[in-house]
Formats: C-alpha cells, sequence, structure tokens
C-alpha cells in the first residue's frame, strides 16, 4: 500500500519504473484525443470541478489512461471525495503511476501522470480516506472507465 511517505520518496528520489513506455508526437496524441482531452492529458490542463458524471459512478470495474490504456485504478479503491473530480486511495499498481512536484499557481503540490506515457491525471493529496490516508484527485478525462 503507498503511504504519503512513499509519494514523497517517489517525487524527491525517482519514480518506480514502468512496465512499457508509450512514445507519441504532440500531433499522433492530437489525432487520437478529443481537444478537451489533449488539453487536460497532454497540456496538463484542469477540467472543471463536477464537469463529469464520473464522480458519482460507483460501479466495479478498472479505469485506464485515456492516451495509452494502462490500467491506473480498481473502482473498489474509487471515494466521494466532494471535490468534484474522481477519487481514489490507491493506484492498481506501484508502478503505474509517477510522481512530480508541481510548484505552478504559487502552491506546493504533488502531480501524478501515468507513468506508461506521461499523461496529466490530477494530484494526490495526503488527506484521503485510511488505511492509505491518499486522495489521487484525478481528471475523469484522462481516464476510461473498462466494465467488468
Amino acid at each position: 500500500m503507498i503511504k504519503w511517505a512513499d509519494v514523497i520518496h517517489f517525487t524527491n528520489k525517482g519514480n518506480p519504473i514502468p512496465e512499457k513506455r508509450v512514445e507519441k508526437t504532440e500531433e499522433e496524441w492530437k489525432q487520437l484525443l478529443s481537444s478537451e482531452e489533449f488539453q487536460v492529458t497532454r497540456l496538463k490542463g484542469t477540467e472543471r470541478s463536477f464537469s463529469s458524471e464520473m464522480c458519482s459512478l460507483f460501479e466495479p470495474g478498472i479505469y485506464e489512461c485515456k492516451c495509452c490504456g494502462t490500467l491506473l485504478f480498481d473502482a473498489s479503491e474509487k471515494f466521494e471525495s466532494g471535490t468534484g473530480w474522481p477519487s481514489f486511495t490507491q493506484p492498481i499498481k506501484e508502478n503505474a503511476i509517477a510522481y512530480h512536484a508541481d510548484k505552478s499557481y504559487g502552491m506546493i503540490r504533488v502531480e501524478v501522470v501515468c507513468n506508461t506515457c506521461d499523461a496529466h491525471l490530477g494530484h494526490v493529496f495526503p488527506d484521503g480516506p485510511q488505511p492509505s490516508g491518499l486522495r489521487y484527485c484525478i481528471n475523469a478525462l484522462s481516464l476510461a472507465k473498462i466494465k467488468e
């Protein structure tokens, strides 16, 4: 189980090794993604809070990266955070996510990206439910759900 100390370690000392890498040109990503998906995943944008019905869906399933199809989160780790973005307590595997310091907007946060293709997913915070205490606050546009 990943805890906040692990997140800080990955952010400062280096991320887990991904199982594979997917790299495409900006033009190739633009061909695969909608303009909104491209803005969020490739340009580190943020969708409006409460703009996706994904926040209130809690059916079983797996969430994958919209860009490369890497499995990222299990619906069993999803919870209602009240923030307006889908929130999870853990990634599906330790090496599914990479962590980067984000000092934009006058804040210090930890950005989370797909460790396979570097798609911007959102941020992780240490204010989630126990036992991990983590809240992965994820843009719905960066995810695709695979139904079970």
